[in-house]
């Protein structure tokens, strides 16, 4: 084993940098696939991020991403108080969820990218 020398804290931090890749890279997905059906903040995500993953996310990557994600049709400002916008996943955002978690085309393509040879 190649990491056999590592230390602890070293092998830990390699993984929550990893964990913090993927959830940073999929979060549109991550997001869309918990509030499928119930509104949700900016705030509400940056919380959940934290207690599913233990990531504390800047609010500047979830905002831009809801911003991103709200110009792709994939969610939809419900609510405007101030400040405080208040989402929805839209039919094109739920859609986007089942096709990417539900294929085993999908599947079987992270499976390749891990895959040893």
């Amino acid at each position: 084993m190649v990491f056999k020398n590592a230390s602890a804290s070293q092998l830990s931090e390699i993984k929550k940098k990893f964990v913090e890749r993927i959830v940073t890279n999929f979060l549109d997905i991550i997001i869309m696939a918990h509030f499928t059906d119930k509104s949700f903040s900016g705030y509400d995500v940056l919380v959940f991020i934290q207690k599913k993953f233990g990531l504390l996310l800047s609010p500047g990557t979830v905002y831009s991403k809801l911003y991103s994600m709200e110009r792709e049709g994939l969610i939809k400002l419900v609510v405007k108080r101030g400040r405080k916008r208040v989402y929805r996943v839209t039919d094109l955002g739920r859609l986007t969820v089942e096709v990417t978690t539900s294929t085993d085309e999908i599947r079987a393509f992270f499976s390749r990218i891990f895959e040893r040879q």
